[in-house]
C-alpha cells in the first residue's frame, strides 16, 4: 500500500540560532585549518626563495608563493565573514532571551497583582487605624506606669548643682 501512495515525509527540524552558531563555528575552525595549513606552505616557501639564487626556479617559487598567498587572504575573509555572522546570530539569540526573559517577568509580576489584590480586598484600613490608636493609648498607659514605679521616695526633688559642688568640697 505505501509503495503505491507512498507515505508522508516526517517535516524537517526547524532551524535553530544555536544550531546555526555551532554550524557555522565548525565551518569557522574548518577555514582556520586551512589557513594554517597555508601559513605553513608560505613558510616553507620563503625559507626555498632565501636560500635561492635569483633565476626561473625562484620566480617559479615565488608565484606559487603568491598563488598561496592569495588563498590565504581569501581564507581570512570568509573566516571575517563567517565570524560576523556568528556575532549577528549570537545578538540575536541574545535579544530572543532577553525577550523571553521579559514576559516571564510580566506574567510573574501579572500574578502577584492578582494576589495582591485578592489579600488587599481583605484588609480593612479603618480596623488598621483603630488598632493604632489602641496601641497609642496602650503605650502611653505603660510610660505613666513606667513612671509612676520609677519615682524616687528618699531623695529630695529640691537639690542643685551648687549643693552638689558644695557637697564634693566637704568630702
Amino acid at each position: 500500500m505505501y509503495r503505491i501512495f507512498g507515505t508522508s515525509k516526517k517535516p524537517a527540524a526547524k532551524a535553530t540560532l544555536d544550531g546555526a552558531i555551532t554550524s557555522t563555528d565548525g565551518r569557522v575552525d574548518s577555514v582556520e585549518v586551512k589557513i594554517r595549513k597555508l601559513e605553513g606552505e608560505l613558510t616553507r616557501y620563503r625559507d626555498q626563495m632565501r636560500t635561492m639564487r635569483d633565476g626561473p626556479a625562484k620566480n617559479s617559487i615565488k608565484n606559487r608563493a603568491i598563488t598561496v598567498l592569495k588563498q590565504k587572504k581569501l581564507y581570512e575573509t570568509q573566516r571575517d565573514q563567517l565570524q560576523q555572522q556568528i556575532f549577528n546570530m549570537e545578538q540575536a539569540q541574545f535579544a530572543t532571551d532577553n525577550i523571553r526573559n521579559t514576559m516571564t517577568t510580566f506574567e510573574a509580576m501579572q500574578e502577584s497583582n492578582k494576589a495582591l489584590k485578592k489579600q488587599y480586598k481583605n484588609i480593612d484600613i479603618d480596623k488598621i487605624e483603630q488598632m493604632q490608636d489602641e496601641m497609642a493609648d496602650l503605650m502611653e498607659q505603660a510610660n505613666e506606669v513606667q513612671e509612676t514605679i520609677g519615682r524616687s521616695y528618699s531623695i529630695p526633688d529640691d537639690i542643685d548643682e551648687t549643693d552638689l559642688e558644695a557637697g564634693k568640697m566637704q568630702m
